[in-house]
């Protein structure tokens, strides 16, 4: 089979294409073909050395996958030969094939392609968990999101406006506030242009966002955690733009929570509760409820050149790779 491999850390531009055996399923697994696989900003930090876990080289980056079952492992009973599904790698998306963890690989519902459903569950997954789990978000409350344009922060915007919240969408050009208006975003903030603490307090009548989705990080961050309301919760998500050094004088005086948001360590730890949340988003895709923004596709060929636009700030929502 291809894979695009990752054979040195650095810039995407080092990736290569290569033929490799394909892989063998073993207990508990199962062998997928891959019609697509969407990308992710840390897709752009893996290959570069720059996130939390570091494969072993070489290996091929891209975790959010859909396809056909090719073979199962001992013990996979609810997957068989030939189903469609989708599920999450935490790497080895890249490929025209990879092996997936049984308890991380769904059946595709009919209604869903496989583009869509490769954009399902990294999205969708971590903003849910992030909105329901950890921050308890409810009917009434303001949902601030920040880097509200791209593929978490879009689905933060739709789950906000789902689960009763008033959504407030910050992000950096007009087309991108357009595009969070489109998803259902209440007001816009173009934190380029706009001050944003100020700009919060003028939407929330003085009093800040009940939570604040933060997957952006560096300078945003203290500015989203001053307009933060008394007992608010502020999420922390992801930080492309930098790890923020915040004053911890503010959580006192705002009474505040700042809690963190891992929704791959969540999915593995707790494979019960992340089923049900699953569950929950399939059946409001079911409904009409939610609808990835699909920005473009790539080749596997021109996956680098994906992983590139994502690291130059030009996606608003999921982009996809087809093998």
């Amino acid at each position: 089979m291809k894979a695009m491999l990752c054979k040195e850390l650095g810039h995407p531009s080092k990736l290569v294409l290569e033929e490799v055996p394909s892989p063998v399923p073993g207990k508990k697994e199962v062998l997928v073909s891959i019609k697509a696989c969407s990308v992710n900003f840390p897709d752009t930090l893996v290959v570069q050395g720059l996130y939390q876990f570091k494969p072993e080289l070489p290996f091929s980056p891209g975790s959010d996958i859909a396809g056909v079952v090719k073979a199962v492992g001992e013990g996979v009973k609810h997957v068989k030969v030939g189903d469609d599904v989708f599920g999450l790698v935490s790497n080895g998306g890249f490929a025209e094939e990879v092996v997936v963890p049984a308890h991380s690989v769904f059946p595709k519902p009919p209604m869903m392609d496989y583009k869509i459903a490769a954009s399902f569950m990294m999205a969708y997954g971590t903003s849910y968990h992030a909105l329901k789990d950890r921050a308890d978000l409810k009917e009434g409350e303001t949902l601030l999101v920040l880097g509200a344009s791209g593929g978490v922060g879009l689905a933060a915007v739709e789950l906000g406006k789902l689960m009763g919240a008033k959504v407030i969408a910050a992000a950096s050009t007009q087309e991108k506030l357009d595009i969070c208006k489109k998803y259902g975003a209440d007001e816009v903030i173009n934190y380029k242009e706009e001050d944003l603490k100020k700009r919060v307090k003028e939407l929330t009548g003085g009093k800040g966002a009940n939570v604040v989705y933060d997957p952006v990080g560096g300078d945003y961050t203290e500015a989203a955690l001053r307009a933060t309301a008394w007992e608010g919760r502020f999420l922390i998500v992801g930080f492309p733009a930098g790890i923020a050094k915040i004053p911890m004088n503010l959580p006192l005086l705002k009474g505040c929570q700042i809690v963190g948001v891992f929704w791959g360590s969540f999915a593995t730890k707790d494979p019960n509760a992340n089923m049900k949340n699953t569950m929950d988003l399939i059946t409001y895709f079911g409904k009409g409820q939610l609808k990835p923004h699909i920005h473009g596709t790539y080749t596997l060929e021109n996956s680098r050149q994906a992983l590139i636009d994502m690291m130059d700030r030009k996606v608003m929502g999921k982009i996809i790779i087809e093998p």
